[in-house]
């Protein structure tokens, strides 16, 4: 990471200086991420801890989470990990094919992914999160389903599975315009997001919201937390945070960012929100969970002309058998959860 200790010291700074945010509440949860913090040397992410445990109180039981590389992982950071309180780790390991990784340009192998799960659970880690991508071109059903079972061979309690997006303006977006590698196929990446889904049900999993999946009683708590609209605290580079009435990101420019904490000024952005914008993040947060949307919220948000609104947009959409309701629930069926966002959309109230 450019500018690395610079960074660091301008986290410590902000957390004394954004502390009073959270006005003296316990963390239930901590997130290291957005990043590779598994990079991180013992004595940078001790610094870290040393500079969260200043400014705030841990609670008792709190769900501490680190991502991690697959080739990051290594006994002496597992065992330094441990002693610091992180209990939980999000590996980003995309794909146990050999074919896949390279075709990311990943620096691990397959093994090297499954061998780092058995280091971290030999250092006395449980509570574990893998990182899926499906939809890559040349990744059939039945090499996508064998990954599912791969991962689940490796003894983990929850799963991310997300469709391989191609972001404008990057290496891959150029290869694949100039045809010199291919394009997703939509209809390919719906196949497997169902598979996916049919394959993890069938397991004993649950799919609490569209793209995360654990065994019963084992969602991440920080997650939960955001779709449930809790206030949260983000510090550092590109990092976001929101308090229930605004939302704040910080500029992800690492020289910026230092510069704009060295000189006390701010180093965010910030969008008070209406009542109209407060109930279409309902809308949509609630809708990719399992538990759905529910009206007496939107009543409580909007008023009963709201309900009503949202009940007739929805209509089309139950009669299409893309959402269905359970008394005072909309929730999205499998084959919805494929059209969540344009569901979500259309649910919208200007």
């Amino acid at each position: 990471m450019q500018y690395k200790n610079d960074v660091i010291a301008a986290i410590l700074k902000e957390l004394a200086r954004e502390a009073f945010r959270l006005e003296g509440q316990p963390l239930e949860t901590i997130y290291f991420g957005g990043g590779t913090p598994s990079l991180l040397s013992a004595e940078e992410i001790t610094a870290l801890f040393d500079g969260i445990g200043r400014h705030f109180t841990l609670s008792p039981g709190a769900e501490i989470t680190l991502e991690a590389n697959p080739d990051d992982i290594r006994p002496e950071s597992l065992r330094h990990w441990r002693s610091l309180g992180i209990n939980r780790l999000s590996i980003g390991v995309q794909s146990f094919r050999d074919a896949d990784l390279q075709w990311m340009n990943r620096a691990h192998t397959a093994t090297e992914a499954a061998a780092a799960v058995a280091t971290a659970k030999a250092a006395g880690f449980d509570n574990f999160n893998l990182d899926l991508i499906y939809g890559l071109p040349g990744l059939d059903d039945a090499a996508w389903s064998e990954n599912i079972s791969r991962a689940l061979d490796q003894g983990i309690n929850h799963l991310s599975a997300y469709a391989l997006t191609v972001e404008p303006q990057t290496a891959l977006a150029t290869l694949i315009r100039k045809k010199q590698l291919p394009d997703t196929d939509p209809g390919q990446q719906a196949d497997q997001f169902l598979l996916l889904v049919d394959q993890l049900e069938s397991a004993g999993w649950e799919q609490y919201e569209i793209s995360n999946f654990c065994l019963p009683g084992h969602r991440s708590r920080h997650n939960s937390a955001y779709w449930e609209g809790v206030p949260y605290l983000g510090i550092g580079p590109g990092a976001h945070s929101y308090n229930g009435h605004s939302r704040r990101w910080n500029i992800s420019n690492n020289a910026l960012y230092v510069q704009g904490i060295n000189d006390n000024l701010p180093v965010w952005e910030e969008e008070i929100l209406t009542p109209q914008n407060r109930l279409n993040e309902y809308i949509m947060t609630s809708l990719r969970r399992r538990e759905g949307l529910s009206l007496l919220k939107i009543e409580s948000l909007g008023g009963k002309e709201t309900v009503q609104q949202v009940l007739a947009a929805a209509n089309t959409y139950l009669e299409a058998g893309t959402l269905q309701r359970e008394v005072d629930r909309l929730l999205l069926t499998p084959e919805g959860r494929l059209f969540a966002d344009g569901i979500a959309a259309a649910l919208f109230r200007e």
